[in-house]
């Protein structure tokens, strides 16, 4: 096992004598084994950023693999209604393992999940704006966005996973 470990290190010597202290890229903090709050935050300030240059006064929610809400944010001005529904967005894609958009036809009159939406205490949103957030084909956790049309909504969720996966993992 040590002469594993001897071969990686001589590899990145030489990596880095023949590209420079370049060749190496320090990760800017460890990789994540689940959802944190830490992660929650900075996910979600990226959504409000992308929300607000769309113009969108959105309500932006990360659960965790559990489906437990982790964190909210309301921007200024947003539709009260947009805080249970991101919530429950959030929610929507841990339980089900699908983004929400994905939903609308499979729950509308003759979809293989009709009436999908009244299960669960009424907490299965069936339109776009939620994206679970995974790693390795396993959900850590999901994001919900409510505050813009259906088709903003989805925007800024499928923003919001792509950040994750660029930025968090």
């Amino acid at each position: 096992m040590s002469h594993d470990i001897s071969k990686i290190v001589d590899s990145v010597v030489k990596e880095v004598m023949e590209k420079g202290t370049t060749a190496v890229k320090k990760p800017t903090h460890a990789p994540l084994a689940k959802m944190t709050l830490a992660a929650a935050k900075e996910l979600i300030e990226a959504v409000e950023k992308k929300a607000a240059e769309m113009g969108v006064k959105a309500v932006v929610a990360v659960s965790d693999a559990g489906g437990n809400t982790i964190a909210v944010e309301c921007m200024d001005d947003a539709y009260i209604a947009s805080f249970d529904i991101a919530v429950n967005k959030a929610f929507t894609v841990v339980s089900l393992k699908m983004p929400t958009k994905n939903l609308a036809e499979l729950a509308a009159p003759g979809g293989s999940l009709y009436g999908i939406q009244f299960t669960n205490n009424g907490r299965i949103v069936i339109f776009g704006g939620g994206e679970p957030l995974m790693k390795e084909g396993k959900v850590m956790g999901g994001l919900g966005v409510s505050g813009g049309t259906a088709e903003q909504d989805t925007l800024l969720g499928e923003y919001g996973r792509d950040y994750f996966v660029n930025h968090l993992l």
